[in-house]
């Protein structure tokens, strides 16, 4: 039995168990109340379970399911026929080395804040399935990101629970005699010491260095403590470890790299240890620079010009002097590399123009955001036109098997032997859906909406509880409608993201008096469900929060409308599987991508979204609805107007009725018959085996 145990152990420590579901059905049945207390983590769950309790239980059932889940976990890892085998033979050997400030896998391990992280964390898992020799390069963040309470008054108040190596699926990166892997850096004019961890990502591994190790002066331990955390002097501290600490480890551990994804601007730092490297070598600096070039490919995934990394020559000289000179690279040359205006080389660098000047390839994350890049930087280029601008496009998607739920999982098993077949392409899911009996399709949706209500009411019950205001909330007056109001029979929406204010959260509060009487309609009901986290230096987005907390606190929504606290990917995969709506209004093109909405469509939720991002590329007229037609205001006053006046007429006129027409059996038949083309022309296209197959065949393979 002891290999047993090894079996269960290994298995917790490769976060491939995080996209199986028989492999997170293990660990819950191990003990749901402490899988639940632990955030759904397996490492610290077997801490609380002794070997003596495994021991006897691995004589029955569960013994059975052990076996049977390390066998596909075994099957998975030694595949050699795999899709990168067939088509990209040379990156099965050199590695693609893809550097991100964020990696959302899982929400044990917090080491993301948002969408971009997310879109790391689902890249690597895709890259894994499909076979490639995939590093991972990020930061351990012993904080992580912070976990969000409300207060009395609604305002977000930060938390930072440190997080601790040993309770998570990390190993320390060791040399040939056991001792830490320690690697050095130049910072100012000290030397800073970076530790590495690594996590098994299915085939893939993930490497994260730390600086919190006593070799450092006491202010550069810290530099890796949060997320995003600190001031500029911080973020740029973080961001040198990243690139320069990034490309030092893989070097210290002799990986072969065929090229550097730089995803977003915060690692192109790796761009300049390449080219001290290229220097080192004998090369002359032009010569470097077409070399580094060579090597790398960027993703920017912001629209918006004041979200891309700018530092001041003063703290890039304060930063970089003594690494510079170290490595015979004037001052001067590094600044003409990140500058937007070479004639002036004592304005501000900014990472992004470092990351375009040394990659050989450059996209967005969308159609209109390739477009809205090359409008942004077409100046770097000199370029007469935006159609000769460099940057093209990719579009994101998401690793579908990490979002589906348990449920929806067998329920899709029944009329097919892999979720692959009902996303390989459009034909192929049409065929299972035409085995899918109507009234099978609605009972999914039942069974995932009443789910997601009963998580509400236990989550709701402890978030009520902390605020002091559980009773006043949840015991309503029994003579009012808001007794227990929220029903799996009611249309149910969803919108849950950062809460940046360009997302404009509150866009459906514009008209309270209109929105009291879409929500409160007796005979077509509607209930919203919010969550969301606003930086901790984003005073306006916390404002957003405290918004819908006060809107929802009202006597005709309460009850009706939700915020939910601390959003995290636990609480989006309970989000995403059970709302019928998912909505997003964000202003015009400042969505890069966003692809949340994209993880709701295999569950039978259906998108209403500005078309920005990946909708407009999606959007058909007939699987899903759109706000507006694109229309962009000069003022955003007038924009919020027009897109709020859209928003209600749209709610009220399609989505509403169309949910709510039934057929005798009770069924909307109109409402599933957008779901299921929802699903055969979303599913196939949005994911991230796609989008990792198209960087794969476009940027990665230097051909």
């Amino acid at each position: 039995m002891r290999h047993k145990i090894a079996a269960l152990q290994k298995l917790s420590r490769n976060l491939w168990w995080s996209w199986n579901t028989e492999a997170k059905e293990l660990f819950k049945e191990i003990s749901p109340l402490l899988w639940e207390r632990v955030n759904h983590n397996p490492v610290e769950l077997l801490h609380h379970i002794s070997n003596d309790e495994l021991m006897a239980r691995l004589d029955y059932e569960f013994g059975e399911k052990l076996d049977n889940v390390t066998e596909q976990f075994e099957a998975y890892l030694t595949e050699t026929d795999t899709w990168a085998a067939q088509n990209a033979p040379s990156l099965t050997e050199k590695a693609v080395a893809y550097f991100s400030a964020e990696f959302g896998i899982h929400e044990s391990v917090r080491i993301y804040s948002g969408g971009l992280g997310v879109l790391s964390g689902d890249h690597i898992k895709s890259a894994s399935d499909l076979g490639l020799n995939f590093v991972g390069i990020t930061l351990f963040y012993k904080e992580g990101y912070f976990r969000q309470s409300l207060n009395q008054q609604g305002w977000q108040v930060e938390d930072y629970p440190l997080q601790y190596p040993e309770s998570l699926p990390l190993e320390k990166v060791t040399n040939p005699d056991g001792t830490d892997l320690i690697i050095s850096l130049d910072i100012a004019q000290s030397e800073v010491f970076a530790q590495a961890w690594y996590m098994n990502v299915g085939r893939a591994k993930l490497y994260l260095l730390g600086t919190n190790i006593p070799a450092n002066e006491a202010h550069y331990r810290d530099i890796c403590s949060r997320v995003y955390g600190g001031d500029q002097n911080m973020r740029i501290n973080q961001e040198i470890v990243l690139g320069i600490g990034g490309v030092k480890l893989l070097k210290a551990l002799g990986i072969d790299t065929a090229v550097y994804h730089m995803n977003e601007g915060h690692s192109a730092f790796l761009t300049v240890e390449l080219l001290a490297k290229e220097l080192e070598s004998g090369k002359k600096l032009e010569e470097a620079k077409k070399s580094v070039k060579q090597q790398c490919v960027f993703t920017t995934h912001t629209p918006v010009p004041a979200g891309h990394d700018r530092f001041s020559r003063d703290m890039m000289h304060y930063s970089f002097d003594k690494y510079l000179q170290n490595n015979g690279i004037a001052f001067d040359e590094i600044m003409k590399l990140g500058t937007e205006d070479p004639s002036n080389l004592h304005g501000l660098f900014t990472m992004t123009v470092l990351a375009l000047n040394l990659s050989r390839s450059a996209n967005g994350v969308s159609k209109l955001h390739g477009e809205v890049s090359r409008e942004m930087w077409q100046h770097i280029y000199g370029a007469e036109s935006r159609k000769q601008v460099p940057i093209g496009h990719i579009t994101n998607g998401i690793h579908i098997p990490s979002w589906g739920s348990g449920f929806t999982d067998s329920f899709w098993r029944q009329y097919t032997d892999s979720l692959d077949t009902l996303t390989s392409s459009p034909e192929a899911a049409a065929e299972v859906l035409a085995k899918v009996p109507d009234e099978q399709l609605w009972g999914l949706r039942y069974r995932l909406k009443r789910n997601l209500i009963d998580f509400i009411y236990r989550y709701l019950s402890n978030q009520l509880f902390h605020q002091h205001i559980y009773t006043s909330y949840m015991e309503a007056d029994s003579s009012k409608s808001t007794k227990n109001p929220l029903s799996p029979d009611v249309l149910t929406i969803g919108f849950a993201r950062r809460f940046a204010t360009y997302k404009r959260a509150p866009l459906i509060f514009s008209d309270i008096e209109r929105l009291t009487r879409i929500v409160n309609n007796p005979a077509m009901p509607v209930q919203i469900i919010f969550a969301g986290k606003a930086h901790p230096h984003d005073d306006a987005g916390k404002h957003y929060i405290q918004q819908i907390v006060e809107h929802a606190r009202l006597p005709q929504f309460k009850g009706k409308i939700i915020f939910l606290e601390n959003y995290n990917l636990g609480v989006a995969k309970r989000m995403i599987s059970g709302v019928d709506v998912w909505l997003n209004n964000p202003i015009r093109p400042m969505e890069a991508s966003g692809t949340s909405g994209q993880k709701t469509v295999l569950h039978g939720g259906l998108n209403f979204s500005v078309p920005d991002g990946w909708w407009p590329e999606a959007y058909n007229g007939e699987n899903g609805w759109s706000i507006g037609s694109g229309e962009q205001f000069e003022h955003h006053e007038e924009q919020d107007r027009h897109d709020a006046e859209q928003l209600y007429d749209v709610l009220e006129n399609q989505i509403i009725p169309t949910f709510y027409d039934r057929n005798l059996d009770n069924i909307p038949v109109k409402w599933l018959k957008k779901v299921r083309n929802a699903i055969t022309t979303i599913g196939p296209v949005y994911n991230t085996h796609r989008m990792v197959k198209d960087y794969t065949m476009k940027y990665y393979l230097d051909e």
